[in-house]
């Protein structure tokens, strides 16, 4: 009876030596974003090839009359 009960306190000891050990092991992300990108605008000069325009006074925001 005695090296029954042992024998669980081994099993039980151990499984919970390798459940911290593999516990341990994990690494968990964040699931804060520190860098949180803006969507950018186009320059005025790619935005005027990309529509086609001869000129990019139309796409400069300072530039609007």
């Amino acid at each position: 009876m005695k090296s029954i009960l042992t024998g669980r306190v081994r099993y039980i000891m151990t499984f919970f030596l390798l459940a911290m050990c593999l516990n341990s092991c994990v690494h968990v992300h964040s699931s804060k974003r520190t860098h949180v990108s803006k969507h950018k605008r186009l320059p005025p000069g790619h935005a005027k090839k990309v529509t086609g325009d001869k000129s990019a006074k139309k796409h400069a925001p300072g530039h609007r009359k």
